[in-house]
């Protein structure tokens, strides 16, 4: 269960959202033209509203044709005939809102992105862990996992330098705030050419299946991972501590406000000694006293 403070964090977080929504540049109805649907700006500011409000999210205007294009699909699946409509059944509806923030939401990843951070936690927490035997636990965390790719490269990097790992205490939670994306890193299942970033070394961690072109990755991979939908900006529904956290090219999307209250929340659930792994052009800089950089965007507990 969450501590009172992370529940209050949770609850501030959701205050803020509230009450300090960015608001859009004022912009000119564009010009519907060809559009099946009116999109004006009041609708595009009511959403932009709506992703701060329920996920954190802040859409800039330069993302007003992605919005239009993704939440239109909803329009027809609904039957709905204006935006107005669908942003007044987005408040009353709760269920909605997971297709809102699914439809909203950009995944892009790949296995082994950013290779110098599985460098990282081979040497500092993999080959350590191996080696000291009197250390029986290791979590790790994979915040905003997307499709799977990058807690799969987690698990492939433990099963490499564990011996017999799948016996260990050794678990990964994975989470992402989009249901579709968890479903597929739960199967993981992925196409024939994702390999293409898989050193030689891992691909004997991949197989075939039945499907052309597909290959999953092995079992006793798989095993060692736990998916489970989470929005960050919830009450997260687990004690910690961490070993390691991911949380890479996710908080892009959060504005500086909320970002701050994250790192303090992750910061937390960090075992002192543990590693905070972010994206390449994220940067905390004064972002918290528990933290200090170590590396080209790693962060260690102090």
């Amino acid at each position: 269960m969450a501590t009172k403070a992370n529940q209050a964090t949770a609850s501030n977080l959701a205050g803020k959202a509230r009450a300090s929504a960015p608001a859009a540049f004022a912009l000119p109805d564009a010009g519907d033209g060809a559009r099946e649907f009116h999109f004006s700006d009041a609708d595009f500011r009511g959403l932009v509203d709506l992703a701060y409000k329920f996920a954190g999210i802040a859409l800039s205007d330069s993302k007003r044709n992605l919005v239009y294009s993704r939440l239109s699909r909803r329009l027809r699946t609904l039957g709905m005939k204006t935006f107005s409509t669908y942003r007044e059944y987005l408040e009353e509806t709760e269920s909605e809102r997971e297709n809102f923030i699914n439809a909203i939401s950009t995944n892009l990843t790949k296995f082994f992105r950013e290779s110098h951070h599985f460098d990282h936690f081979r040497e500092q927490i993999a080959v350590p862990f191996s080696r000291n035997r009197s250390t029986n636990r290791l979590r790790v965390w994979s915040a905003g996992c997307s499709s799977g790719e990058e807690p799969h490269t987690i698990a492939m990097v433990l099963k490499r330098e564990i011996r017999d790992v799948e016996r260990q205490d050794v678990r990964i939670l994975a989470t992402d705030i989009d249901t579709e994306m968890v479903a597929r890193g739960t199967r993981g299942e992925y196409p024939e050419n994702s390999l293409d970033e898989v050193p030689r070394a891992y691909q004997e961690y991949f197989e075939r299946t039945s499907k052309p072109n597909t290959l999953v990755v092995d079992r006793a991979v798989r095993s060692l991972i736990a998916f489970k939908r989470l929005n960050l900006m919830e009450t997260w529904p687990f004690k910690g501590p961490f070993d390691a956290i991911f949380c890479r090219n996710v908080m892009i999307y959060f504005d500086g406000p909320t970002k701050a209250q994250l790192i303090e929340r992750f910061t937390e659930k960090i075992r002192p000694g543990g590693f905070l792994y972010i994206g390449h052009s994220e940067s905390l800089n004064g972002a918290h006293p528990g933290i200090s950089l170590v590396g080209r965007t790693i962060y260690r507990r102090v």
